[in-house]
């Protein structure tokens, strides 16, 4: 037990593990399957392995080279639990950096709790959420961000956030981060040591240099913080609010958008009480579409409460659909200019968030009528959502709000808002040491705001952490990984 979990009398994340110990855990998703694979990692791995299989070659497990397979029979004493291929991988030239064991046998869940009780005997420990990529962690096998980033790439459901989470993964903007901390820390160091000669007043960091280094790192930090924008919606979905008036087809676009009946249909106003959502990938990019209440004056109390969340769902949207009745506004010219002065609300009211009017019903629009209404809403796009009509084109015009060009291009994108943060933190203290540096202030001053971006910057690579964000990081994976 830390001090930490002393002053509060109860064990933290970490208290549970001892480094010695060799884990066990199951690997694949819980469940009966074809085959199933057990894992194991610690010192310990390869002598309980070879101590209780039996390899069809008579060879012994212990004396084999790493990263091979065996195929065999794991035995409890003379009972054999299952014919098994084993994959060997010996530290420190594996996932975590220890002798580690993968037992590939056949999926019964009861094959697999025999398998996982003969070694919890032997002397095996349950492994913990995320305790062998912790390991890998603290055997420098990868740093922080690359290890938060495959919770990521298992979590990943769509193209675009799984290459996201690879990318970081294999580095990311890791590397260009630790590149540069190393050379603010040099920079830290010669700043130290001009206090230690104040009375001489002497300088050891070449001023010029160090101010291209600020610059340098001014620029990166800043491209990162804003490539969160994109990297953030990507990771978790783009959020789409449907609104419009009742009965234009709102539950009808999400029913075709989605390709099922998830939304209730009825020609009766107001059947949309509360916001209904769903997610959809389109080209790779995840999306999660909300159908809202119809906007509209009502008496409903509880009508008045979905058009009150309808509302809420607007701000919290990425891009906002407005919904018209095409067939309806071709024959009402009162309801044209309603229509445009909705428009005009909602662009008034959310000026920086992408509004895109949709015109829907358009089969029933009189073909003299189709010129009128391009001129009158030159940006919708029209659709007819009962048949699927005009659909891909608005897909299309989805797609152009996410910004995947960066991407697709190898650039890095921040994704995680804990890595947002830090840079946030560290953007601003480079900001001061540069201001600091024009202002000629002194050494010590400036060793201060380098000191707390040196910190934030670790903080995102693992080069600085404690107990508390390690156990947040790691707790939060699922268990065999």
């Amino acid at each position: 037990m830390n001090s930490t979990c002393k002053e509060r009398n109860e064990k933290c994340y970490f208290c549970t593990m001892l480094p010695n110990d060799t884990i066990i855990a199951l690997a694949t998703p819980p469940g009966k399957g074809a085959i199933a694979i057990i894992r194991m990692s610690g010192p310990a791995a390869i002598r309980l392995a070879s101590e209780n299989f039996t390899s069809v070659r008579g060879k012994e497990l212990a004396r084999q080279k790493s990263h091979t397979l065996h195929l065999g029979h794991i035995k409890d004493g003379a009972k054999i639990l299952d014919e098994v291929l084993v994959s060997l991988f010996k530290g420190p030239h594996s996932y975590t950096g220890e002798d580690v064991i993968e037992v590939s046998c056949h999926g019964s869940q009861f094959i697999q709790q025999e398998i996982i009780q003969l070694f919890l005997r032997k002397g095996c420990r349950m492994a913990q959420q995320g305790e062998f990529t912790l390991r890998a962690f603290l055997n420098a096998k990868m740093d922080l961000s690359q290890a938060e980033a495959v919770a990521d790439l298992i979590a990943s459901e769509n193209a675009a956030s799984h290459q996201l989470a690879l990318q970081q993964m294999r580095g990311g903007f890791s590397d260009e981060i630790k590149t540069l901390r190393e050379e603010l820390l040099n920079f830290a160091s010669l700043l130290e040591l001009e206090l230690d000669f104040s009375e001489e007043d002497v300088e050891f960091a070449d001023r010029a240099a160090f101010t291209a280094l600020i610059q340098k790192m001014e620029g990166l930090l800043k491209s990162l913080i804003d490539s969160f924008a994109v990297g953030n919606v990507i990771k978790n979905g783009i959020p789409i609010a449907i609104v419009g008036e009742p009965n234009v087809g709102k539950s009808t676009l999400l029913n075709a958008l989605l390709k099922e009946e998830r939304a209730i249909v009825s020609d009766i106003a107001g059947t949309t009480r509360d916001a209904i959502e769903d997610d959809m990938t389109i080209a790779g990019v995840g999306f999660r579409f909300i159908d809202t209440a119809g906007i509209r004056e009502t008496t409903d109390t509880i009508e008045e409460i979905g058009i009150k969340r309808t509302f809420e769902k607007i701000e919290k949207a990425h891009v906002v659909l407005l919904l018209l009745d095409g067939a309806a506004l071709a024959k009402d010219d009162q309801r044209k200019a309603m229509a445009q002065r909705t428009m005009e609300q909602i662009k008034t009211s959310h000026p920086a968030k992408p509004l895109v009017p949709i015109l829907n019903k358009m089969d029933l629009v009189p073909p003299e009528s189709l010129k009128r209404m391009a001129q009158l809403f030159p940006n919708a796009v029209p659709i007819t959502a009962k048949s699927g009509e005009g659909l891909d084109v608005l897909k299309s015009k989805l797609l152009d709000f996410v910004n995947t060009g960066a991407l697709h291009s190898g650039n890095a994108i921040v994704a995680n808002t804990r890595h947002y943060d830090a840079l946030t933190k560290a953007y601003a203290d480079i900001q001061k040491v540069r201001l600091g540096i024009t202002e000629d202030i002194s050494s010590d001053l400036l060793a201060i705001d380098i000191r707390e971006a040196l910190y934030h910057l670790g903080e995102i690579t693992g080069q600085v952490t404690n107990d508390e964000l390690l156990g947040n990081i790691f707790a939060n994976f699922c268990i065999g990984k």
